[in-house]
């Protein structure tokens, strides 16, 4: 089961930071993070290629996305 990040609502960098947090942390993922903007779309896509996630994005409704990270 992914660890989910509810980042709707929320501007960058705080999507990313979330993410990132749960990393520091030492989870491992999977991650399914939503957000409700193109920029945290982006970003958080970004980092968590960066971090060696394998990323795939779910369109959900309107500006919305789910995002599923999986460590490589």
């Amino acid at each position: 089961m992914p660890t989910a990040i509810d980042a709707r609502g929320l501007s960058c960098p705080q999507p990313v930071l979330l993410f990132l947090n749960r990393v520091k942390a030492g989870e491992e993922g999977p991650f399914e993070i939503l957000v409700d903007n193109e920029v945290s779309l982006e970003n958080v896509s970004r980092a968590a290629t960066a971090k060696g996630f394998a990323v795939q994005v779910e369109n959900t409704t309107g500006s919305e996305a789910r995002i599923l990270a999986t460590k490589k």
